[in-house]
């Protein structure tokens, strides 16, 4: 199974209406995965294992039955039945249509793929948006770096300079090298800051160039 593909659990007790079904589903790049299960074997749904779940569900027990384990599985539902009008449960999505039986594949065929764009586009939707979310996040601490960096050169500044007092003759080898110490890692910190410097200078170069980008093609395209 290929990443990401959607699956179309179908309950159904007659093996003509899951071969209609799924012969007569819209012709797509990618088609879904297709599983047929026998109505009495469905019980408790679990509702990661499907996308959509298009039921023939032709007598009223049936129908009550079978839509508390999909409203339970909250995934949506296309209920065809005779006789019933389309309504919604306020868990998962359930369509029930009327009509007759052998419209009954290629209405749900039409309407199970409309729904799986639906759903894919939601999925998008929100990863979409965990991944802005994400990237402020980091925007967030990168301002805060770029504000703070001026504090922080002004404190390593002042360590380096009493670093460099403690480094006179006559002191013991221990506060020596103690002096040492502070002095090499607060020449390390402030490497690192002014590395830090010298990529915000490229980024604010890089987000000048990106936006004269745009305003030359649209120049460019108005000139033609």
């Amino acid at each position: 199974m290929k990443p990401n593909r959607p699956t179309v659990l179908i309950l159904s007790s007659d093996p003509d209406f899951a071969r209609a079904l799924t012969a007569n589903w819209p012709t797509d790049r990618e088609p879904p995965e297709f599983v047929v299960m026998e109505q009495d074997l469905c019980g408790d749904l679990q509702g990661d294992t499907f996308d959509l779940v298009i039921v023939d569900a032709r007598s009223g027990d049936q129908r009550a039955n079978l839509k508390r384990a999909i409203t339970a599985a909250g995934k949506p539902a296309i209920l065809m039945g005779c006789g019933i009008l389309p309504q919604s449960s306020g868990h998962g999505s359930i369509l029930e249509l009327s009509g007759e039986p052998k419209s009954w594949a290629a209405m749900a065929g039409l309407l199970g793929r409309e729904i799986l764009r639906r759903g894919q586009a939601e999925s998008r939707a929100q990863e979409a948006e965990k991944i802005r979310a994400a990237a402020e996040a980091e925007a967030m601490l990168g301002r805060y770096m770029a504000e703070m960096r001026h504090n922080v050169n002004n404190a390593l500044t002042s360590i380096l300079g009493n670093a460099e007092l403690l480094q006179e003759p006559g002191l013991p080898a221990n506060v020596q090298a103690q002096a040492d110490t502070i002095r090499n890692m607060a020449l390390r910190l402030h490497e690192v800051f002014q590395r830090f410097s010298s990529i915000e200078k490229e980024l604010t170069v890089a987000a000048r160039e990106s936006v004269k980008k745009p305003l030359a093609s649209r120049a460019a395209a108005s000139a033609i």
